[in-house]
């Protein structure tokens, strides 16, 4: 057993608050543009329609999915700054040729696709971060850098919004710079200032970036990441195998929980649109400031979770947050008498109808975005009378609707970083970074087929098939959660080399 030294537990810290630092960068680099996607796309090719939209904010999740497990896999046999830098260079790439989709005389909606799609690819990196972060931690603290990781992300998705807030005081007109074909407008800027933090983040891994490993007692150890030690051994801990059981129960509740979150950030605007005769402005507006609201408090319930966790173990927080997170949507249902006003006039002439799928195939910010000219004198509000639901099923009232964003919002939180830390833990010392590949690309999954089942369910049966069939699902994974309980012990714990 080799010691820690002093010299090697302060590298080793600095190491994971530079993986901090990678994972805020990879999440603003997703939300830093969805707010102005769709006038952007619009501006530089007419052709393109709401439904191409939708393809292009899905790409990123696609692209996501597809790189997660090979980052992973790469980062099990080589050092890891390779996967990390040359991922992060496809960001910065992608992110310059976002910049430049106005530039082809054709198909720009194809580059402009292409680009988001590249931005997911990069994004993959998440894998690499959350595998070093689970190898360079040991049990005690791995909740806490497993949470401090969840809420850089959770920081980066909310201050993506605001940056962009930001440039658009520079306008769309902006600066253009004709030797290069460079327009610095609204549009651009926020890439471009997204590609500048990832050159920053680059020189911080190769300037600051070690690859550390200790074991589960936190005692430091070789590992075949260490670069020009390719040859050194994984510790005796390694010897064993992974409970597969426990592995794959671990992916399906990760699953479950970011398509439940999915569901309930795609499905804010049209629901409070149908129930409460809000218009587009309004509730973009107000979700807005409520699913702001939902940001800051799961920030703070990932740095309370850490603390509770030592004395209550991952497990059952897990099941409490998988529990409030049911309570969340069983308030949904519609319980009253009332009945939501009916919007008569059919709306026509419209770039997005109402009923369109493709509305639900976004994430709240993407939706601010699409605030369009009506032709409309008076923009017809309440449920549109194409939902045929909307005539027999009574309204969700408002104090239901907040009470649920609340509970959801704190639900979901213990349930991203519990997951995450049980995965962490379960494998073991073995490399994880193929295993947490899959796990991100279960949760890009699910962030696509989320509001796929929104899209159908929500807009032909109504907002009590919805929230019961999503009740279900929470329903099974609690029932899975106790069924596999026992077996969601740490590695070391598992094989009798550690106390529980």
């Amino acid at each position: 057993d080799v010691v820690e030294t002093q010299e090697h537990y302060k590298s080793r810290w600095r190491s994971i608050w530079i993986m901090y630092l990678t994972m805020f960068l990879s999440s603003v680099g997703f939300s830093i543009v969805i707010m102005s996607v769709w006038p952007y796309l619009q501006k530089i090719d007419p052709t393109a329609d709401a439904s191409f939209l939708g393809w292009i904010i899905a790409s990123y999740s696609i692209g996501q999915m597809v790189a997660s497990p090979l980052f992973g896999l790469w980062s099990n046999y080589r050092p890891r700054r390779e996967p990390l830098v040359v991922s992060t260079a496809i960001s910065v790439a992608a992110n310059c040729l976002y910049a430049y989709v106005h530039v082809p005389h054709s198909h720009n909606k194809y580059y402009m696709l292409t680009a988001r799609a590249l931005v997911g690819f990069g994004a993959g990196n998440v894998a690499v971060v959350r595998s070093y972060i689970a190898g360079a931690t040991s049990l005690t603290e791995r909740t806490s850098a497993m949470a401090n990781t969840s809420a850089c992300q959770a920081v980066g998705f909310i201050l993506g919004p605001v940056f962009q807030t930001c440039f658009t005081l520079i306008g769309e007109e902006g600066i253009t710079w004709k030797l290069v074909h460079l327009q610095l407008n609204m549009y651009t800027s926020p890439v471009l200032f997204g590609a500048l933090l990832g050159v920053i983040n680059i020189i911080l891994i190769f300037a600051i970036f070690r690859d550390h490993r200790v074991d589960d007692m936190g005692r430091q150890c070789k590992s075949i990441n260490f670069e020009g030690e390719e040859s050194g051994v994984l510790d005796q801990d390694a010897e064993g195998n992974v409970d597969r059981v426990a592995v794959v129960a671990i992916n399906f509740l990760f699953f479950v929980i970011l398509f439940v979150f999915a569901v309930f950030e795609t499905i804010a605007t049209p629901l409070t649109m149908d129930m409460y005769s809000w218009t587009r402005k309004e509730a973009v507006f107000y979700n807005g400031i409520i699913l702001s609201v939902v940001g800051i408090e799961s920030v703070i319930v990932f740095l309370v979770v850490k603390t509770l966790s030592k004395k209550t173990g991952e497990r059952a927080i897990l099941h409490g947050g998988l529990l409030i997170v049911l309570v969340g949507f069983f308030i949904l249902l519609p319980w009253g008498k009332k009945l939501p006003n009916i919007q008569w006039q059919e709306i026509k002439n419209n770039s997005i109808p109402r009923t369109i799928s493709t509305e639900m195939l976004m994430p709240f910010w993407s939706l601010q975005a699409m605030q369009l000219p009506s032709n409309h004198t008076v923009e017809p509000v309440g449920c549109p009378v194409t939902q045929s639901w909307c005539l027999n099923t009574p309204m969700i009232y408002l104090a239901q609707y907040i009470s649920s964003d609340i509970l959801i919002g704190l639900g979901y939180p213990v349930c991203n970083v519990m997951s995450y830390t049980l995965y962490s833990k379960i494998l073991g010392p073995k490399p994880q970074g193929v295993y947490m590949g899959w796990l991100t690309a279960s949760g890009s999954g699910a962030r696509i087929l989320g509001p796929v089942f929104v899209s159908q369910i929500y807009t032909h049966l109504g907002p009590r098939w919805a929230f019961s069939l999503i009740c279900g699902v929470v329903v099974v994974s609690l029932l899975l959660l106790e069924i596999v309980y026992k077996r969601l012990i740490a590695f070391s714990v598992r094989y009798g080399r550690m106390q529980e």
